[in-house]
């Protein structure tokens, strides 16, 4: 997978695109990171890449001509993403969609945002991480490049890791532990001591149920749960609000 970055900052997305996952997946050229400077087009010895707003206002504003300039040049592959507080919401469904495609790209903006011909007549979307203001787009650039790369085939070497995952289903993760299996007189719980696979996948998924209830009820309204589902949560004398209950 081919995925372009466009910043200010270009040392520091790609020192962040070397770290862990996402450089084990480049030095196995499963994915292709391209990171370019928006000052490379820049004609003035200041590389200026802003100016004052029109119309007046507090900070500066991004001009076009960087942008639109590096990616004439560079021809990067689209569709070409804005990160921007406005945009779609980056959810796992939508983290599945950009793994699908072969490459995508992004545009990190700064300052108070972005000339708004950058958003009508550039990009093919626009993306947010959340309800939240950063200085700039490169942190959350690197969230979508590693949420999509490790869904990439081969990247984790272990394709039951993306399969089991929170967010899967509309469901958070069920709770895990390790050896030892009793530590300050903490107890693994016997179901996952006994060595029953199917009895732990029961467990396993009454659990994300259960969690998914208490930390994110909205996820369950949306998905329900089915009566084969709330008989295993009464198997496992788990008790879930009427609400959630789709059938």
């Amino acid at each position: 997978m081919r995925i372009d970055v466009f910043t200010i900052f270009p040392g520091l997305v790609r020192d962040m695109g070397m770290l862990s996952v996402l450089g084990r997946a480049q030095e196995a050229e499963l994915l292709d990171l391209r990171v370019h400077d928006l000052r490379m087009t820049t004609t003035d010895p200041h590389g200026t890449v802003d100016d004052k707003p029109f119309g007046g206002g507090p900070g500066m504003i991004m001009k076009p001509e960087p942008f639109f300039e590096a990616v004439d040049l560079v021809e990067p592959p689209r569709p070409i993403l804005l990160l921007d507080p406005g945009g779609t919401r980056l959810d796992q469904s939508k983290v599945k969609e950009l793994a699908n495609l072969e490459g995508f790209s992004l545009l990190c903006g700064r300052y108070e945002g972005v000339d708004e011909r950058i958003k009508t007549h550039l990009v093919d979307e626009q993306i947010s991480i959340g309800d939240f203001v950063l200085a700039g787009g490169e942190f959350a650039a690197m969230i979508v490049i590693e949420t999509v790369a490790r869904l990439v085939p081969g990247v984790l070497g272990n394709e039951i890791s993306t399969n089991e995952e929170s967010f899967d289903d509309l469901l958070l993760e069920y709770p895990q532990w390790t050896r030892p299996s009793e530590f300050r007189g903490l107890v693994v719980p016997e179901t996952l001591r006994g060595g029953n696979h199917a009895r732990v996948g029961d467990w396993r998924l009454a659990m994300a149920i259960a969690r998914t209830a208490e930390l994110r009820p909205d996820l369950l309204e949306e998905r329900g749960v089915t009566s084969k589902e709330l008989a295993l949560l009464d198997e496992f004398e788990i008790s879930i609000a009427e609400r959630f209950v789709s059938e």
